[in-house]
């Protein structure tokens, strides 16, 4: 892949070309990472006085109690590294926030960003890549889950250290599965199922399901069926310049979506998560698609009502092989601050990445460990036992075979994108559009902003 310098690139351009949505990635500022920031990485210079380490986090409730948990455990572990954590908001407000710091020193050392603003923070050239401290401290990579390096290696190489990570699964209420003479131990495993399941649970004013607006959701179904949402190896072969949002995959989902909508067995909710969870929590709908992230507050708040159902998401009979693409967010190193703050901000991402950390956090949150020796961790063994539910995202994590289409797409214009591929699907489910139409007219402008895009960061 072509490099750029600085002056090929500034900040401020390539920020202005990003579109703020509910959950994106972003820049921060700086130059290009001297060596010396990677180099005896193995632990921070003592000076005295302990180096502070001023983490950027979108964290929030109990997710950012869990955060504070990890923070003050690490603190408490050692005396070389402060770290600071400070909430900035949701992804979009974190994002508006760091691009606030460009071309100053009000910025964090290191910032969480969500797995879509990767393309995007690569070619700002405003971080060190972790791997260049990985490579320095001989770190073992192959403790960390495959399924989730694989979405963050970026020319065989990883930029940003994940974090936290979840992937979407099917929820369903097993008492309205029995009434309606289903079999609770058995979910719908395509599309074909899920839509006659839907029929039979549509009744007495309660709906088969309801599918959230959520362009997240979309690339999830294409990568399932083992479609690749953009061209050139999803973007990874080389910098994507078309979207294929308008292919078989897309086509045939959203008319399997818009069928149920019509025929009155699927709600259309809208775009929030939230609102599709409410209903589901309330008895108003049977199933749900959601994030594995929120399992444990589905399953705690639906106790006493009904026993909440778990299942891979669905795919159309016959789909070539496929699987899940991880979401979530990774954290970065941001190259205008100090080597011994740098290499402060590896010694945390450590700490994070150990197994005894990451069954805290996954428990506490929901979110898959990205430790494989996590799971070995009583805390998880007694979790798992307790939430039987979680083990059907771990093996869909596992079931998921590495591939282009399921690495994911990578794109600079990928929260723009999110948003346009969300506004085709209104548009069917609303009748103003034929599936192929809305899809085509998403992808034209997609690509059209992929172009605009390429050329801003000289490529």
């Amino acid at each position: 892949m072509k490099r750029m310098n600085n002056k090929t690139l500034p900040l401020a351009v390539l920020a202005a070309t990003m579109l703020m949505t509910s959950a994106c990635g972003g820049a921060a500022t700086g130059g290009t990472a001297t060596p010396a920031a990677a180099n005896d990485a193995a632990a921070p210079a003592k000076s005295g006085d302990p180096v502070k380490v001023v983490w950027w986090h979108a964290m929030s409730g109990e997710l950012g109690k869990a955060v504070d948990k990890l923070v003050a455990d690490f603190n408490a572990s050692q005396k070389d590294v402060v770290v600071e954590a400070i909430f900035q908001g949701t992804y979009d407000e974190n994002l508006n926030k760091l691009k606030a710091s460009l071309d100053s020193k009000s910025g964090p050392t290191m910032v969480q960003m969500y797995e879509i603003g990767s393309r995007f923070m690569i070619d700002t050239k405003a971080i060190t890549p972790v791997q260049q401290f990985i490579d320095a401290d001989k770190y073992d990579v192959s403790q960390l889950e495959e399924n989730i390096l694989n979405y963050y290696r970026h020319d065989g190489k990883l930029y940003s250290m994940p974090f936290n990570t979840s992937n979407p699964i099917l929820y369903y209420n097993k008492t309205m599965f029995k009434a309606a003479g289903l079999d609770p131990e058995k979910p719908p495993a395509t599309y074909e199922e899920m839509a006659e399941y839907a029929k039979k649970l549509t009744k007495d004013n309660v709906a088969g399901g309801s599918i959230a607006i959520y362009a997240w959701l979309v690339e999830q179904f294409f990568a399932n069926q083992g479609a690749e949402l953009v061209n050139n190896g999803n973007g990874r072969t080389s910098m994507a310049t078309e979207s294929l949002l308008a292919s078989d995959a897309g086509v045939k989902t959203l008319t399997w979506w818009k069928q149920m909508v019509d025929d009155k067995s699927m709600l259309n909710l809208g775009r929030k998560s939230d609102d599709t969870k409410k209903a589901f929590l309330a008895g108003q709908i049977a199933m749900t698609l959601d994030s594995t992230a929120g399992l444990r507050g589905v399953v705690n708040a639906a106790e006493g009502k009904f026993e909440v159902g778990t299942g891979f998401l669905p795919k159309p009979a016959g789909a070539s092989d496929g699987g899940v693409i991880i979401g979530g967010a990774s954290n970065y190193i941001m190259n205008n601050r100090s080597e011994a703050e740098q290499k402060g901000a590896w010694q945390f991402m450590k700490f994070l990445a150990d197994p005894k950390q990451q069954a805290y956090w996954s428990v506490n949150t929901g979110y898959f460990p990205i430790t494989k020796k996590a799971y070995d961790d009583q805390l998880v063994k007694d979790n798992m036992a307790k939430y039987p539910q979680f083990k059907t995202a771990v093996d869909q994590l596992h079931a998921s075979k590495p591939s282009k289409a399921t690495q994911g797409a990578v794109m600079g214009v990928f929260p723009e994108a999110r948003q346009l591929t969300e506004t085709a699907i209104e548009e069917v489910l609303n009748g103003k559009k034929a599936p192929k139409e809305a899809l085509e007219g998403a992808a034209k402008e997609i690509t059209t902003k992929i172009g605009q895009y390429n050329k801003t960061v000289g490529k």
